[in-house]
Parts: C-alpha cells; sequence; structure tokens
C-alpha cells in the first residue's frame, strides 16, 4: 500500500523547506534545484526533471505562482493553477521537494536555500540564469540540459485551440 500522506508533505513553505535544507546539509546530502511554471507537465518537463534529479541526492523544484505566471506568459494562463501544478509535481518519485514562489523568478528562493547545483533546460548560458552567480561563489555548479524537441506547453495549447476552431 502506498501512502498517499507523503505527496502533500512534498509541498512546502519557504520556511519549512528552509528547515527540511538545513536537515538534509546535516547528513551531507547534496542539494539540486530547478524551476518553472509546469503549466501543461509534457515530456520535455520529465526528462529535463529526470536528469536534475541525477545530479544531486534531493532534488527541489521552485514553481511559479498564479500570479508569476500569468505576469510571464500573459492573461490566458496558468492552465492549471498552483495548487494543481505542485501536486502534479509532487506525486513524481525523482522530485523530493515543491515550493511555490510568487516573484517573476526563483532568485530569492535560491539565495535561501543555495542549492549544490542549478539544473534548467534550454538554450540558456551559465550567465543568464539566474541564480548561478549566487551558487557558484557559495561553491556549487549550474547544469543547462538541453531541451526536448517537439515538447512545449505553448504548442500543447496551440495544438489544442486549433483542433477546436
Amino acid at each position: 500500500m502506498k501512502s498517499i500522506d507523503a505527496i502533500a508533505k512534498k509541498i512546502f513553505s519557504l520556511e519549512d523547506l528552509k528547515k527540511q535544507v538545513a536537515s538534509w546539509r546535516v547528513t551531507n546530502k547534496s542539494i539540486a534545484f530547478s524551476n518553472g511554471c509546469f503549466d501543461i507537465l509534457h515530456e520535455g518537463h520529465i526528462f529535463s526533471l529526470s536528469e536534475a534529479a541525477k545530479e544531486a541526492d534531493y532534488l527541489i523544484v521552485g514553481v511559479n505562482s498564479d500570479a508569476s505566471v500569468k505576469k510571464l506568459k500573459g492573461p490566458e494562463r496558468p492552465i492549471n493553477n498552483e495548487k494543481s501544478r505542485s501536486l502534479l509535481l509532487s506525486n513524481l518519485a525523482i522530485i523530493d521537494a515543491v515550493v511555490i514562489f510568487n516573484e517573476d523568478t526563483p532568485l530569492e528562493l535560491i539565495k535561501a536555500i543555495l542549492p549544490d547545483v542549478i539544473v534548467k533546460g534550454g538554450d540558456y548560458t551559465v550567465e543568464q540564469i539566474v541564480g548561478s552567480k549566487e551558487v557558484i561563489a557559495n561553491g556549487g555548479r549550474v547544469v543547462i540540459n538541453p531541451i526536448v524537441a517537439g515538447f512545449s506547453t505553448t504548442g500543447i495549447i496551440q495544438h489544442i485551440k486549433g483542433s477546436y476552431s
């Protein structure tokens, strides 16, 4: 029998996450961090998060709040609310903690937890990744995973809209 209660316990407030991170650090465990909107979870997300999970003992995922997604992606987004997006992510075995952040970027969140590695998917340079400077200054590193071609939330939404036009 699976423990459903354990899933909800993977969604943290920032204050509780900082305590959890401190307890992981006491046991010398490494921490990876990734973030995004994850509005419609797809194969590209799963690939990137799976690769991120390989980088450390624990994987924390920052999720943009509904207000943040709306500001970044436009008035018709998010499709799924922050609670739904966080719950879906917390159900993935590869993710150890999920935290919602309200800002446009996770910089304050990254500064609060100082992960050992930041993992992003995309065509970024290290200099373009929010929090990279702080993590590297703390002895950490940044990993950039390739994008899985053909998978994007925007593309999925356009496909759905085209199917019903």
